[in-house]
This record gives C-alpha cells, structure tokens and sequence, in this order.
C-alpha cells in the first residue's frame, strides 16, 4: 500500500484539530485511495514532535522544545504540508518560510493561514508549478464556505463577472449584534472575545483585512487575477457609529463587511466595505457568525453559497478537503 507522510506547520487550536481530523480519518483513506497515511512531524513557533513511524494519542500532546523551523520540520522529507501557523498579513511569515522551503522540495502544501497566501500568492503558486507539488488553499479562503469549489469546478463553464460575500465571522457577529440588540460596538466586541471568536487584537477582523486577503485569495487562485493587496480599497467596521446604525434602521437597511470583486473597463476591481443592503437582498439574510458568497457568471447567472461552522474544527475540515483531493490526485497519478 502506497505511503503518505504528513507534516503540520502550527501546532495551536487548528493545527491540532487539522491533525485530529488527519489520524481519525486513516480508513478512509486506505479504503478510498489505497493510501496509509502517517503524521510525521508537527512544530509550533518553539517546539514540536518528530517519528518516521507515525505520531499520534498522547505523544501530541506535549511538544518537545527546539524542534521547530522549516529545516527541522522538513527534514524527513514529508510528501505533504499542511501549513496552520499564525497571520502575518506584513510579510507573510512564518507560514511563508515553510511553504517556500516545501513547495521548492517538490512537497505537496495544503494552507490554511492567509497573511504568505495574501502577500506572495503568484510566488508559491510559481514555485509549485516548477516543481510539480500540488498547492491547496480552501482553509485560507473562508473555510467551511465551499468559495473556491465554487470558481475553480462548479462555473467552469461561465465567466465570471462578479464576486461578493460576506467573508468574515467576526465582523458579521458584531454588525448583527449592533443592529439587532442596540448595542454599541465596544460592547460587541467584548461579548465577541468572551465568546473565543475574536481575536484579542481584532484589527485584522475589524479593519476589514481579514476579509481582503480572502477576497485576494479567491481573485488570485479561483480566477487566476495578478492583484495584490494594496490594490484593495479596504475600509473597516470600526467606522460604523450609533447614528449609522439609527438611519440603516430607519431606512430598513442592514449593514454587513461586504468583499467585492468586479470587473470594468479598466480592468478588476476590488473593494472591502460596509455596505447597507436591503432586506431582500440575500446577505443581509446573512446573520451572526455565518458567512457567504455570492458569484454572478455570464452563463449561469447568480450562484449564493451561505455557510458556517464550528471553529476550529471548521477550518480543519476545511484544510482535510484539500488533502483528500490530494490523496485522490496522488492515487490516480
């Protein structure tokens, strides 16, 4: 039977449930693809874990110190990578290292961390065609929302000539609680953070980066666009005051954090904002930490996707989609 090794980069709440996933689902990949697969190696930002015949139960629960880095990590050789480390939307880093060091190896990278996506996307996608790896990332555009699915099979046959959703979690929990409960965006955020799904600096969710890079995610590997994130006009839910609130109510409007992708004259455009939609409008239908997309084709007109999961094991799920059509890839190659 043919043998899969399996490396994690990131080793917090998604790497761990990435890892849980990958162990619990092992007869179903012998049964489905004729492959055993084994967890090798797993590292964090200090420390992790290595064993050429397979780690699992009780062994992942303490890492040992030092065994950390893309040398350390790669060094077996692993014929996959799922990369779950921390955002750095600045330099893409730490992910970035790792996905370097294992797409250049010819190793197969499922990424689930958007900051090395989002930054240094057409460069990964470039080091993996050179050297033949297979490059995934549904984990890193939305998750559990089968976005990428959607452009990358299911309107092949139509061109696209409109992106939108409402792409991220927080952002759509803190809008809804403003506007349904009447309170202010402090407080929906405290409640947000006491809840586990906002980040403690919240930023990259509130001031609407969170949402550019899966937006950019989903421009540069769905459709195959050249954009960067500088060339997203980005304008975040921190600027939504009592009074914004008061008139979407009175005009019986709803405000969401809307990624908007369309297409001009002068080429793509891409945009992050608040946008007060009406009650028909499906999105604003969207409510609390659930999530959406919706794709408007040439030839198949308006395709909505709404979506949402429990995190972290949605991410996760997420991240063992793209491994499984890997492991697909693999057997059939």
């Amino acid at each position: 039977m043919r043998v899969t090794t399996v490396a994690i980069a990131g080793f917090g709440s998604v790497g761990r449930a990435a890892a849980g996933l990958l162990l619990a689902r092992r007869e179903r990949f012998r049964l489905l693809y004729g492959t055993e697969v084994r967890l090798v190696a797993v590292c964090g930002s200090r420390s992790g874990l290595f064993d050429a015949g397979g780690l699992e139960g009780d062994r992942l629960e303490t890492l040992e110190p030092g065994l950390s880095g893309p040398g350390v990590l790669l060094a077996s050789g692993p014929d996959l990578l799922i990369e779950a480390g921390p955002t750095d939307y600045r330099d893409g880093e730490p992910s970035l290292s790792y996905l370097r060091a294992g797409l250049s190896a010819g190793c197969d990278a499922v990424v689930i961390s958007k900051g090395a996506l989002a930054r240094h996307g057409r460069e990964l996608r470039a080091l993996a065609a050179a050297s033949n790896a297979r490059l995934k990332v549904s984990g890193a555009a939305a998750a559990a929302l089968p976005a990428l699915d959607l452009l990358q099979h299911s309107l092949l046959g139509s061109t696209v000539t409109r992106l939108e959703g409402v792409l991220n979690a927080t952002t759509n929990f803190l809008l809804d609680a403003m506007m349904t409960r009447g309170i202010g965006f402090d407080a929906a955020l405290k409640e947000a953070q006491a809840g586990g799904f906002a980040e403690a600096d919240p930023r990259n969710d509130t001031e609407g980066w969170d949402t550019a890079a899966k937006l950019l995610i989903l421009a540069t590997f769905g459709l195959g666009l050249d954009l960067d994130l500088d060339d997203i006009d980005v304008t975040g839910v921190q600027v939504v005051t009592a009074d914004h609130i008061a008139a979407w109510r009175a005009e019986g409007r709803v405000p969401k954090l809307i990624g908007s992708l369309g297409f001009g004259d002068d080429g793509p455009r891409a945009e992050v904002a608040v946008r007060a939609l009406p009650l028909d409008d499906p999105l604003a239908r969207v409510g609390g930490k659930t999530k959406a997309v919706r794709v408007t084709t040439d030839a198949m007109g308006e395709t909505l996707a709404i979506g949402g999961g429990r995190e972290p094991l949605a991410t996760a799920a997420a991240a063992l989609k793209d491994v499984e059509h890997i492991l697909k890839e693999r057997a059939a190659a």
